[in-house]
């Protein structure tokens, strides 16, 4: 059974368990609005449901929400974040204040964080990029859970993937939000809590076998997206938020379904360009055109038109959350 919620009950929900828990306020807005993005978003699994694991985990020790993020300034244009194992959110908010600046001044600029956190819906990064006038592009790593190709053992996590394209008064022309994965782990574990099978090409066993039993591929492997070519992605994504950043590699990070207080360290890296430093001042037009190009043809829709249409939905009918999680959130507050 399930309840609606308006998004202004939602967002006192999420606000209230956060710093419930023990997030103090001023770590809690930014990550408040991702939360809720998420569910007017309409990716059910990724805002509510994980909630209740960041509010344990704030709880257990395993992150701390009081932290304050450290921010380096290696050049003008380059930023080293450490988030000092806090959230990923607060550290990416306090980091973005010097991207931002740096990219429309300078034309580019790169920011990498450090002891981190799950950094959630990565596509709500890149897309307080893009609403700020920038191309952007964004990455974060994982607990391992994605096996190289022909192996068995999983050495990197689903790592998103996103880019977000800025169109004119503060708006998104299109976004993109993929990991690595052909699916994300979270649907993988919502089946086998449920006790049910899931679409053959998911996940692998523990023997490297395709397999529809859900509870298998969580103790084997995700399947990669596209084969090696997504395993590749994640690989990229792996060098950039571990070896660049300075996160830690899949293996060696806390365990992000445990309680056991140890944190979980991941790293983000984000590149944001100034569009009009670039384009020679056509770049609207640009995209614009192709934007056309697509949506032009019966059938096609642009990356994240999906989400907009169900934020404007769920905005007027409501919500859903599953009434036990209600009840469970409504604990930690």
């Amino acid at each position: 059974m399930s309840v609606l919620l308006s998004p202004k009950d939602a967002r006192a929900l999420i606000w209230n368990a956060l710093t419930g828990s023990g997030t103090a306020p001023e770590n809690a807005g930014y990550f408040t609005d991702a939360i809720l993005d998420t569910e007017l978003s309409g990716l059910e699994g990724h805002g509510f449901y994980w909630l209740q694991y960041y509010c344990a985990h704030l709880r257990s020790g395993k992150v701390d929400g009081k932290a304050v993020p450290q921010i380096e300034a290696l050049t003008d244009t380059s930023f080293r974040v450490d988030a000092l194992h806090g959230f990923a959110h607060p550290a990416i908010e306090a980091g973005f204040k010097h991207l931002i600046p740096a990219a429309k001044a300078l034309g580019v600029a790169a920011m990498g964080v450090y002891n981190s956190y799950n950094a959630a819906t990565l596509g709500f990064h890149t897309g307080y990029l893009a609403r700020a006038g920038l191309l952007a592009l964004g990455a974060t790593n994982a607990v391992p859970n994605l096996a190289p190709v022909g192996g068995k053992t999983p050495i990197i996590g689903t790592n998103p993937i996103s880019y977000a394209v800025p169109a004119p008064n503060g708006e998104i022309a299109f976004l993109v939000d993929q990991s690595a994965t052909q699916v994300a782990w979270t649907a993988v574990k919502r089946a086998a809590e449920a006790g049910e099978p899931i679409p053959l090409g998911w996940a692998l066993d523990a023997g490297g076998k395709p397999t529809t039993d859900a509870a298998a591929g969580l103790a084997g492997s995700m399947a990669p997206a596209g084969g090696v070519k997504g395993f590749s992605v994640g690989l990229l994504v792996e060098v950039l938020c571990a070896a660049l950043a300075g996160g830690k590699l899949g293996p060696d990070q806390g365990s992000f379904t445990d309680d056991d207080g140890k944190p979980i360290d991941n790293g983000q890296f984000f590149v944001a360009f100034d569009p009009g430093k670039f384009s020679g001042g056509d770049f609207d037009n640009s995209i614009n055109a192709l934007v056309a190009s697509l949506t032009e043809q019966d059938g096609a829709r642009l990356p994240n038109a999906r989400r907009e249409a169900n934020k404007e939905r769920l905005a007027k009918q409501g919500i859903p959350i599953d009434a036990d999680l209600h009840e469970t959130l409504k604990g930690f507050a």
